[in-house]
């Protein structure tokens, strides 16, 4: 009977040894199954914020600009970039030469004079030009040229201002701004829009 009794206690023990080594194994691939859930969720975050600053990296607006005719002349792609915007200019049916290029800031394009745009876009209240030793405005950048056909393709970065809404340099603000062409150069030191000669040709920038 002892001999039985000891082989019984035995059998026992083994099957409580095995349910309990078969509860770790489970507890095990179920914390395993957990941290594999959290890694996938947290990489999901991870995509969701990339993909936002992707999107919001990729922001542009498209500018139509027209003469003081009401004739459109060429269009302009804004896009956001990580330091400021690129703008892509595509201009015809302009004076050869050397001509003032600049944001300006109301967006408002009324023929024939453009005055309706404002002044230079300059949210940090600075002088005007890159010569000027409180400058320059955010609005204001490097001439184009034009040749001989009248034509123009000009890309050009402009690191003081941003499509973000809300911040106090964006194009996009209440009132919006706009793109303007000048009939001369822009000399980068006179006060306060450099000299640059009448407004031929203004584009609203816009959502």
């Amino acid at each position: 009977m002892k001999k039985w009794y000891t082989v019984m206690m035995v059998l026992a023990l083994a099957l409580v040894l095995t349910a309990c080594g078969g509860n770790t194994s489970n507890q095990e691939e179920s914390g395993s199954e957990n941290d594999s859930t959290m890694e996938n969720e947290g990489s999901d975050e991870g995509a969701t914020d990339e993909g936002t600053k992707e999107e919001e990296a990729s922001q542009s607006v498209m500018v139509t600009m027209k003469d003081a005719e009401g004739n459109e002349v060429g269009t302009a792609e804004i896009t956001e970039e990580n330091k400021g915007v690129t703008i892509n200019l595509q201009a015809s049916d302009l004076p050869e030469g050397e001509h003032g290029f600049h944001i300006h800031e109301t967006g408002k394009c009324e023929a024939p004079d453009f005055k309706s745009a404002g002044g230079h876009f300059n949210p940090a209240d600075v002088s005007h030009g890159t010569e000027s030793e409180d400058g320059p405005h955010a609005g204001d950048m490097e001439n184009l040229e034009v040749s001989a056909d009248g034509m123009v393709e000009k890309e050009i970065m402009n690191e003081k201002v941003t499509l973000a809404e809300g911040e106090d340099n964006s194009l996009l603000k209440e009132g919006g701004t706009a793109l303007v062409i000048h009939a001369g150069a822009d000399d980068m030191e006179s006060q306060p829009s450099g000299d640059a000669g009448d407004r031929i040709a203004c584009g609203v920038i816009e959502k």
